[in-house]
Parts: structure tokens; sequence; C-alpha cells
């Protein structure tokens, strides 16, 4: 039995579980006391490479366009490090810690060898971009996600309407044909193919395993098994035996014990060997545990650098656009839906970096406020539509209800007289806008959403808060903390070691929600329509076949980025 686990899964008072949330750019843990979520403390930790998307480390070539990939050693980082400061400042006894869980981006993959080694760690491999971990937000993959996509409509697999129609250049098969396309070498030398998710569960327990959501909302694995053999060999002969001898293995749903940590992560972390780790989940999924939104019809937005929507439900039913329909995807015994926006705070994010002149900054400088506080605050007390724009949140392409990467962003109504913080405001407004079209995808095919929830870093900012509030017309239950995915990872962990019988309960104990929702101003969420009326012309315009002027002006890009005369990694696309 588990540390600190009583018979009767009730848990013991000083009991505490880690989770370990494996972002974009960095890692973090958080140790959670069990009876009631509270979190104890907080370490993060960057990863030193970052999103490696210009060149490999140590290597002068460029890669390719829409390339973003990442260093395994940088995992691995986080747990020797984050796991034990988060320990001292909580002022927790590793002996207390009664389980782990662990959460990752999804869409991140690793070609690997038979004992879990990354091939880009192999000797003589260190230079092939195709041997490195795929970050979700790699998208060179378009052209691959075209071909799985056409080929599963013209046979009628009857996995395809479970991803909305379309398949995403995010996803594993899309990246995998990319591989065997472009580098059969290292395809060829790849015994696994595994999500970062599994990846580290492997690390830290010693044994491979995998886990139901990663498998179903990015694998294609649908009622039981992978996309057929036949399938996969008119996608590609070489690819026939892709899933019987790369992808499959048991697979596990949330909350599952995957084993005890080896000796070797044991000294990583500082915890006790053998202590119990969950099975590898997605980032936004967790996160639900955390919020409080494990029941049917209770939409989570984890909004960050983009923005995930997840929900369970007791409908199964077709959603245009949606990016996966999972049973047992999110919680056991439910269908899992997700959605979701590539961009959102990376599109603020790169407006407040480079297109806000310098009397701005030395604004906020004096005020002791970030770029984005001064703007929200100078956009906050407009009225709405006072600006004249409408924009496209496209910058990062469009992952809900179009899945369509190739796709870019739009703004339109500028003038001469057009202010740095009216354009800021049409961009939140863009991803309001967008996260409203999915809602109305839901509720238009028979899947009702009850409430909304919104998790993650945009929960710091009101006025972007406000604005959903007024533009989706519903009260924004907000979480009560900053670190969603690692403490939903936590809850996971707490099922896992046997501390609650089930993910409901231990969420109905640990989740932090503020008590006072966001509420909607009726008079903004009137005078919205006109502006999402637009937004949806140009929407449908642009993405849905009146013009393909976007999808030109990409392949423009890429075409002269490629004729470049620098040399790119795994040649020009």
């Amino acid at each position: 039995m588990p540390p600190n686990v009583s018979a009767h899964n009730t848990p013991a008072a000083d009991s505490v579980v880690v989770g370990v949330d494996f972002g974009t750019l960095s890692g973090r843990a958080v140790v959670v006391r069990v009876s009631d979520g509270a979190e104890l403390g907080t370490a993060e930790y960057a990863y030193p490479h970052g999103v490696i998307t210009d060149r490999l480390p140590g290597t002068a070539g460029d890669l390719e366009p829409e390339t973003a990939l990442q260093h395994p050693r940088d995992y691995e980082e986080v747990l020797r490090n984050a796991v034990p400061e988060a320990l001292r400042l909580a002022g927790v006894r590793p002996g207390r810690v009664a389980g782990i869980g662990t959460d990752f981006t999804s869409c991140t993959f690793l070609p690997v060898t038979a004992d879990g080694t990354p091939l880009c760690l192999l000797p003589g491999l260190a230079d092939r971009p195709h041997a490195w971990p795929k970050l979700w937000r790699h998208h060179a993959a378009q052209p691959e996600a075209d071909e799985v996509t056409a080929l599963a409509a013209e046979r009628g697999e009857p996995w395809l309407a479970r991803y909305g129609g379309r398949i995403s250049s995010e996803w594993q098969f899309a990246k995998a044909l990319q591989v065997l396309r472009d580098d059969p070498d290292v395809y060829a030398r790849a015994d696994r193919w595994i999500e970062a998710a599994d990846w580290i569960v492997w690390r830290l327990c010693g044994a491979e395993t995998r886990n139901t959501s990663t498998a179903g909302y990015k694998g294609l694995y649908q009622d039981g098994r992978w996309p057929s053999r036949e399938y996969l060999a008119a996608l590609d002969p070489r690819m026939a035996d892709f899933a019987r001898e790369r992808l499959d293995h048991p697979l596990s749903p949330p909350g599952t014990r995957a084993g005890g940590l080896t000796a070797e992560a044991a000294a990583w972390t500082g915890l006790p060997e053998g202590t119990p780790v969950a099975v590898g989940a997605i980032d936004a999924h967790v996160t639900a545990a955390a919020a409080g939104t494990t029941g049917p019809g209770r939409m989570l937005a984890i909004m960050g650098t983009s923005t995930c929507l997840v929900m369970n439900s007791d409908v199964r039913a077709v959603v245009p656009g949606m990016c996966g329909l999972v049973r047992d995807g999110i919680t056991p015994d439910a269908w899992g839906y997700e959605a979701g926006q590539s961009g959102v705070g990376d599109i603020f994010g790169w407006f407040a970096d480079t297109h806000v002149p310098p009397d701005y900054h030395e604004e906020a400088r004096g005020l002791g406020v970030s770029v984005h506080e001064l703007l929200s605050r100078r956009a906050a007390g407009a009225p709405v539509g006072a600006h004249g724009l409408v924009a496209l949140d496209w910058h990062s392409g469009n992952r809900s209800v179009l899945v369509d990467h190739s796709l870019s962003g739009l703004l339109a109504g500028t003038t001469l007289a057009t202010r740095p913080e009216e354009v800021y405001r049409a961009l939140v407004e863009a991803t309001a806008f967008g996260a409203r079209t999915i809602v109305e995808a839901f509720t238009g095919a028979g899947v009702p959403v009850h409430d909304l929830t919104v998790a993650g870093g945009m929960v710091r900012n009101p006025f972007v808060l406000q604005v959903y509030a007024d533009v989706l017309g519903l009260p924004l239950r907000i979480a009560a903390t900053e670190h969603g995915s690692a403490l939903g990872a936590a809850v996971h962990g707490a099922v896992a070691a046997g501390l609650y019988p089930d993910l409901h309960t231990a969420s109905a104990a640990m989740a932090r929600v503020r008590p006072d929702p966001v509420e909607p101003d009726p008079a903004a969420t009137a005078a919205y329509e006109e502006l999402f009326t637009v937004y949806t012309e140009l929407h449908d315009h642009f993405g849905r076949g009146g013009s393909d002027a976007l999808h030109r002006l990409r392949a423009l890009r890429n075409g002269a980025r490629a004729a470049a005369p620098a040399a790119r990694g795994g040649g020009p696309r």
C-alpha cells in the first residue's frame, strides 16, 4: 500500500502529492495538499533550449519553415530541478509525498529506440532534424495532414468524423508521414513513436506505458483500434505496419497508476523509490480536474499561448472542427471532447513585442506595469466597436473549427488614426470570437454547453476576461490557480496513489475555483453582435473557400524562404 493511504481511500491529514506540468517553454512542479488542493510550493524550470525553430543545437544549417522542435534533456532537467525546489519551498519532507502525476503539451512526439532513447541523442543523428522531438507547434507536416485527411475521406474511414472531418498537422500520423518522406533512415531507426506525455512516464517508471487520451486525440485510436493496416498501406506502403510496430501497446485511462519511481528517477526528484506515478496525460485534460469541470456540459478553456477547450458529455455527436472525441479521454466513462485555438497569448505577445512604439514601453516602465497591462488599461475604456476593426485570430493557423494551419492572421479596418491599443483590443476580441465560434459549433451539433470555466495564464488579465464574457454572453468561472495543469496532474497523482476512488471525487475535494464569476455586461454583449457578424463573414470568406489568398500568401512565403541560399534541415518543402 502506498504511503499515507488508508484502507478506505481517505487521505491522511498530512498527505501531499506532486504535479509536474511540461509546457511549451518550461516545466513546473507543484506540491499539493491532498485534502483540499492547497498549493504548498511551486517551482519552474525554463527549458535551456526553448523551442528550436531556426537551427539545431551545435549546427549552422537553417531549419525549414514551420519547424518547432525540442530537446529531450530539457524535460529531464525539470525533474532534477523543479521537483526538489518545489519540495524545498513547500517545506515538505519527501517521505510525505504519496504520489506524482505529470502532464504534457500534447502533439509532442519522439522517435525512440526500443529502450526509449530519443534518436537525437544517438551518435550521428544530432544533426538530423527528424530525429528530434516535434512540438505541437510544428506545422511543417501540413501537406501530410492534408493527405491523411483526403485518403480517409476517400475511403470512408469511420474515425474521420470523430475529428471534425480534418486531421491536423500537429498530430501523430501527419508528423510520422513527414519523417518517412523526408528522412526514411530516421523513420526506419525508430523502434517506437511515442508522445512526450508517455515518454516522461517511461523515464520515471522504467517501463513503457501509454494513455488513452493521447492515443485517442492525437493518434486516431478509436473504438479499440488504430487506423487499419490497409489504410496505412494506401497512405504509403512503407507505413503499413506503423501502428502495429511503433504504436501498439496496452492503453490506460486517466488516473491509473503507471508504476513506481525507479531508483534513478527517485534520485532526480528527491522522492522515495517506488512512489506511485500516474499514467501520462494531456495538459488541458488534467486541468479539468483542477477546475472542477469533470461533469458533463462543463466546458473548460485553458488560455495561455494557445487555448484548448475540453468538455465531458453524455452525448456522442459529430461537432464540426472538433479536435477529437474520445471515450474515457478526459475522465473514465464519459465522452471527452476537445477543440482549440492555435494562437491566443502568443498573438498578444507578438503584437506587444513587435508593434508597440517605444513611448508605450517607456510609459509602462514608468508606471511599473507590463506593456500588456498598459494596452489593456487603454483599451478597456473604449466603447465596443469604436476602433472600427475586426481581426482574424489565425496567426498560428486555425485549429478549430477549420483545422487548417496554412491560414494566417488578418486585420481589417485600419486607418491612419488607428492606435496600438485599438489593434490590441481587436486581437483580443478576435480570439474571443474564435472561442464563440467553437461554442456555437458544439451547441449547434446538439452537445449542450452548460457553463464555461477559464484557466491558464490569461486569468491574470481582467480586461481579457471581461471581453470574453461579453462576447460569449456567459458568466466565466475562473480557476483559482495559476498552475491549473500542474494542480490537475497532482489530482491525477492522488487517484493513482489510491487516495481517492476516482477523478470526480478527487476533483470535488481538490479543485480550486474563485467564488465570484466574471459576469457579462448585457449592453456590451448586444454591441458585439454586429462585430461578430463581420468576423464570421471574414472567417467564412477566407477560411471556407471564398478566397484562397491567405493560403497563397503562406505558400509564397515558404517558397521564398526555401529558395534562400542557406541550407535547410530536412530539405525544402
